[in-house]
């Protein structure tokens, strides 16, 4: 086994979008960046999917796929017990508004159900979305938050690590949805609540990513209790920001993807013990 039996897989009319990551996370593993797939595989794109026999993918492609459609991830999450924000899924818009009058006393949003950086995710009224917007429709209840916070803990290769609390500036103009692409920043939070941790877990063991690669946004309800939003992983349609603003963290965001990934290969990683000098520069 060499490291050319390995590669980040990043192909296709849909490489483009990935290229900066393929070639971070080329250094971060010793491996190359190839167009087609090898033995073992750190899939970012590839126009064809499943793998031909006999090529692995660190991260599950089914979990890759789970993690970039909220309507399969809220199934995951009601079918494990996962404590989500209540989430439903409905057929048709009569549906929704028909559901939405019966529960009046909530505030309800609806999430694009493909969404990265919470684009297309709007408050629940009157109003119809695009005749063209996906079904099922997911509406999930809005916790609204004194101070609009989100938290993410990630996970590689069955570890939980980090801790990081997303943010608006003071003074800055917010928006219901905390995420970085709206103008939220990322920070050190301290040490994760056991209760977060415990429902982090959980929600990457529904959604297959716990063993591989993958992070979980949550949030604290008003009356305490700690709730999964969704999940994420790199690969095909999204990846996980590396962009935190905090060198340290992102760097053992690689430092610990590259160590799990060698061990689901199977053998010693080829840096020794230089990771840190020879995978950053």
């Amino acid at each position: 086994m060499t490291p050319f039996d390995c590669c980040v897989l990043c192909g296709g009319d849909g490489a483009w979008a990935f290229e900066p990551l393929a070639r971070e996370l080329a250094a971060a593993l010793w491996v190359d960046v190839s167009p087609e797939p090898r033995r073992f595989n750190y899939v970012l794109f590839a126009d064809s999917v499943p793998l031909p026999n006999g090529c692995a993918s660190f991260v599950p492609l089914d979990a890759i796929a789970l993690a970039g459609d909220k309507r399969r991830a809220a199934e995951a999450f009601a079918r494990h017990g996962v404590p989500s924000p209540e989430t439903h899924l409905f057929d048709t818009w009569g549906a929704v508004q028909q559901f939405r009058a019966s529960r009046a006393d909530t505030e309800w949003c609806l999430k694009f159900p493909t969404a990265s950086g919470a684009s297309g995710h709007r408050m629940l009224t009157d109003a119809a979305p695009p005749k063209w917007w996906p079904a099922p429709f997911v509406v999930q209840e809005f916790v609204r938050l004194e101070r609009p916070e989100v938290y993410r803990i990630y996970a590689a290769g069955g570890t939980t690590f980090g801790w990081m609390a997303r943010r608006y500036p003071a003074g800055a103009t917010t928006s219901p949805w905390v995420a970085h692409a709206r103008g939220a920043q990322y920070e050190r939070a301290g040490a994760a609540p056991d209760a977060a941790i415990a429902v982090a877990r959980a929600a990457l063991h529904a959604t297959g990513l716990l063993e591989s690669f993958g992070c979980v946004d949550l949030l604290q309800k008003p009356t305490g209790e700690w709730v999964a939003l969704e999940v994420g992983t790199d690969g095909l349609v999204n990846h996980v920001d590396r962009a935190l603003g905090d060198t340290n963290m992102e760097h053992e965001i690689q430092r610990r993807i590259a160590e799990a990934f060698w061990n689901w290969v199977g053998v010693a990683p080829p840096w020794g013990t230089s990771w840190q000098r020879e995978a950053t520069g």
